[in-house]
Formats: structure tokens, C-alpha cells, sequence
């Protein structure tokens, strides 16, 4: 049941319009605003302490409805071989995004599951850029989300964003997306200044952590097809 990463979970569309994820779900309403609004990418998460977690059994429930144009992507925070075995069957994921997961771990995962691997690269100054060059051999793509101030116990999907100038001039070292702080009313903008193809957003299509609301993902995904 390995699947080798270049399909249509690819975090770098082969196209010239940008496309979205919509990270978090946890309802069918949710989900079905997604897939009807044209998402390209379906996430969930699995790490306990977030508001947006899922159990194995809600997420098979929700895998079941995605068609198969619409990538499954799962969430993880440095997780393990066990938590990977089973959201991977349960979420019927294609691939997984790793948090606070060092490149020679996201390499293992990367070998072992055989789905595409998305680090996610926490970014406040140029500097923390750097960082994702260690990934070139690693992962297949890189997710650049906000630094979470300190002290934070969840690593994203709390609504910041970071200053995107950062990217100017940049050479990214693999296929990227971008996330933090995205929300139907940044979003063309986002797309326009840094020339991402993959946006990525949760928080910016809630009314409260954790609870996605049908109309903000149905409008933030107009927007990206009008950006």
C-alpha cells in the first residue's frame, strides 16, 4: 500500500493557478464545502492537544467522502511509527505533513510509509529559512507557516502569519506551500506577493478554534480562484 510521491497530492501544482488546502476539518458540512468549493488538498490532523484533532474513527468516516481528485493530507507533531501505521489506514492519506519533525525522522517516515512528505518550515526572519534546506533530501515539499509565539502548545493553525517579503529572492530548495494567518480576505494578496501555488489555511475559515464554518471555506476558496 505504498505510494510514491508525484500524484495529485503534489504540494507544488503543475499549474498555473493557485489552489487550496483546507486544513482541519472534523464535519461532513465542513468537508463537503471544501470539495464543492474546488479544494485541491483535504487535511486532517492528528495531534491530541489541537482543537481540530481527529479520532480514527471520524477520520474514516471522512476520508470515505473525498473523491479522488482531492488529496488527503495528515497532520502530524513528530509523530510515531504507531500513529503514522494507523491514521495512514484510517484517513486513507496520500500524504503527511510533519511538524517539529527533524529531516533525518521526516527521511524515515518518508522511506517507510511511502506517502508524500511535507515539512513544515516555522518561519519569523530570514534566518529560519535556513532551515529548510536540510529537508532537500528529506521531503518532497515544504509547508512555510508562522512561527507560534513561545510557549505555544499547538505548532500552527492559531492564526498568525509571517512577513511574507521574506520569501523575496529566495531559492526554494523543493516544491512549497504557504500557510499562517491566511483568510478569504489576505489570501489574493498572499498569492500575488509570494507566487505560491498551494495555499493552506484553517483558522482563517473558523468562527472558533476548531470550528470551521461552511461559508468562510466556501469564500476563501473563491477568492483563490479569483486570485
Amino acid at each position: 500500500n505504498r505510494q510514491r510521491p508525484g500524484g495529485a497530492e503534489r504540494c507544488q501544482p503543475r499549474m498555473s493557478r493557485a489552489t487550496a488546502k483546507i486544513c482541519g476539518l472534523s464535519t461532513v458540512e465542513t468537508l463537503d464545502a471544501a470539495i464543492g468549493g474546488g479544494a485541491s488538498h483535504v487535511g486532517f490532523v492528528f495531534f491530541p492537544p489541537s482543537p481540530r484533532a481527529l479520532s480514527f474513527g471520524v477520520a474514516e468516516q471522512l476520508a470515505a467522502r473525498v473523491p479522488p481528485h482531492v488529496a488527503r493530507v495528515g497532520v502530524f507533531v513528530d509523530p510515531d511509527d504507531d500513529l503514522l501505521t494507523r491514521a495512514i489506514e484510517a484517513g486513507r492519506l496520500e500524504a503527511v505533513q510533519l511538524h517539529k519533525t527533524s529531516p533525518d525522522r521526516a527521511a524515515a517516515i518518508r522511506s517507510r510509509f511511502g506517502r508524500e512528505t511535507w515539512a513544515a518550515i516555522a518561519v519569523k526572519t530570514r534566518a529560519d529559512l535556513d532551515g529548510a534546506r536540510a529537508y532537500a533530501t528529506a521531503a518532497d515539499c515544504l509547508l512555510y507557516d508562522a512561527k507560534t509565539p513561545a510557549g505555544a502548545t499547538l505548532p500552527g493553525g492559531m492564526g498568525v502569519r509571517f512577513d511574507w517579503s521574506l520569501l523575496d529572492g529566495y531559492r526554494h530548495p523543493l516544491p512549497w506551500a504557504l500557510s499562517g494567518g491566511l483568510d478569504p480576505a489576505n489570501v489574493v494578496e498572499a498569492i500575488r506577493r509570494t507566487g505560491a501555488t498551494l495555499v493552506d489555511v484553517s483558522s482563517g475559515v473558523e468562527t472558533a478554534p476548531g470550528e470551521k464554518h461552511a461559508d468562510k471555506v466556501v469564500a476563501f476558496l473563491r477568492a483563490v480562484a479569483a486570485g
